[in-house]
């Protein structure tokens, strides 16, 4: 089992930043992928961008040049860094955690969520 706990949402103006971040349960060492995506009302829920173990990164065409996300092993967090906010990238943004077990089968773990409004 993998808990996820987000933090760092919140309201932004247009044009502003903000850092989510996601605190693992255990070492995410073992965690072969982890992503962040969202979900706007009405919407279905969407990658925003991944991070492998090995640290290569994936954007969702609509963020690309503006999120960052990064990942500190140390301290067992994936961070999403925010820039030139826009109205439409508000939304529930959670971070997800991917696991391979002995089989390879993979096993999925979400956080609950953290709320981004980006006011124009």
């Amino acid at each position: 089992q993998v808990q996820l706990v987000e933090s760092g949402g919140g309201l932004v103006q247009a044009g502003g930043s903000l850092r989510l971040s996601c605190a693992a349960s255990l070492s995410i060492f073992s965690i072969n992928l982890m992503g962040w995506y969202r979900q706007a009302p009405g919407k279905q829920r969407e990658l925003v961008a991944a991070i492998s173990s090995g640290g290569t990164t994936n954007y969702a065409d609509s963020v690309k040049g503006r999120l960052t996300i990064s990942r500190d092993n140390a301290k067992n967090t994936v961070d999403l860094k925010m820039n030139s906010l826009k109205p439409g990238d508000t939304a529930v943004y959670y971070c997800k955690a991917r696991r391979r077990d002995r089989d390879n089968r993979p096993h999925d773990y979400w956080g609950q969520g953290t709320q981004v409004n980006v006011s124009s």
